[in-house]
């Protein structure tokens, strides 16, 4: 799928990430981003399989914390890198809206996914996804990308029970042009 830039998306939760460009390479591209987060807003524990993720706060101020270590924070000026495979979260710690800027790389599916995720947590109220739509983005991309904080029990046994429903239903035509995930 390609996108037009700058590409915005909004998930109604406090979100706001925009895609100023993308830069193709042999080896996934790079995604060049600016993100807004409200006051207290931010993604759960996640984890990208092959990004690389840094951050540089421009206004406010942001925590930063990896599975099973001490939350960290910074200001203006400063940044915060996630490395593949680390298990991690980001939220606005502060009083004011954060603005950051960004790189994701390689970028793969990642602008794909998030901005599906975005558009059905959008439509679901600014909470989560739709049951189907997170069932499905999550169990095609896992190879890519991980929720930590959703239960194993959930993913193995929940979620093909409800990506079999939905595609009996046809919830599963919307994404018939979604890339192919990556594989290791």
């Amino acid at each position: 799928m390609k996108f037009r830039y700058p590409h915005t998306i909004d998930n109604g939760g406090g979100e706001e990430l925009t895609f100023i460009r993308r830069v193709d390479n042999d080896s996934g591209g790079m995604l060049e981003i600016e993100n807004r987060v409200q006051p207290g807003s931010g993604p759960p524990m996640h984890v990208h399989f092959f990004q690389d993720e840094s951050l540089t706060v421009v206004k406010g101020k942001i925590g930063a914390q990896l599975a099973g270590q001490p939350p960290t924070f910074r200001g203006p000026g400063e940044t915060v890198t996630f490395f593949r495979g680390e298990i991690h979260r980001f939220w606005n710690a502060g009083e004011d809206v954060l603005i950051c800027t960004g790189w994701a790389k390689p970028a793969h599916n990642l602008e794909y996914f998030l901005t599906e995720i975005y558009r059905s947590t959008k439509a679901n109220g600014g909470h989560r996804p739709s049951a189907f739509d997170g069932a499905y983005l999550m169990s095609k991309y896992r190879t890519e990308f991980d929720m930590n904080e959703v239960p194993t029990f959930v993913k193995k046994v929940i979620f093909p029970i409800t990506v079999f429903f939905g595609k009996l239903m046809g919830k599963h035509r919307k994404y018939a042009s979604a890339p192919e995930a990556v594989r290791g």
